[in-house]
């Protein structure tokens, strides 16, 4: 159990991740325990990678590819249901990149393991709202990530 949690604290911090991993499989199309998210913060924008844990898991690494073409496409166009459908609310930073969606763009690229989506911008209020979105996912994924730049 997390230091200064207390154990009805923990079962309903269990509760919410076992929730969010279940929508997230629907959302995104592969199994959210034999992957790794990470949301990296860039000083024009930032990333978010997903790779398979097990290098030999060539279907979740199409999976990854299909799920995260398919939110590059959506993210350009203003569209953040799969974020929605997966943490069950509107992520931090999400109507100010809707508004923005003009002066931000999104990238796919594979990895080894997987892909990202590079999220860049030249507009300041768009790189706070970027890095809003990030944190948040960092957060709700607890995937001890910097949330500060990366370099």
């Amino acid at each position: 159990m997390p230091p200064g949690m207390s154990h009805e604290e923990h079962l309903a911090q269990m509760k919410k991740e076992a929730e969010m991993n279940e929508r997230g499989a629907r959302a995104m199309g592969f199994d959210q325990n034999a992957v790794a998210h990470h949301f990296l913060l860039a000083a024009d924008g930032g990333a978010i990678r997903v790779d398979v844990k097990d290098k030999t898991d060539a279907a979740n690494r199409e999976a990854i590819r299909r799920h995260l073409r398919q939110i590059a496409a959506a993210f350009s166009a203003g569209d953040f249901a799969a974020p929605l459908l997966t943490h069950g609310e509107p992520p931090d930073g999400v109507p100010e990149l809707q508004r923005l969606a003009s002066a931000v763009t999104y990238t796919f690229e594979t990895t080894p393991e997987g892909g990202r989506v590079r999220i860049r911008t030249a507009n300041a209020d768009a790189v706070a709202a970027i890095h809003a979105f990030l944190r948040y996912q960092i957060r709700e994924h607890r995937t001890g990530d910097p949330l500060t730049l990366s370099r």
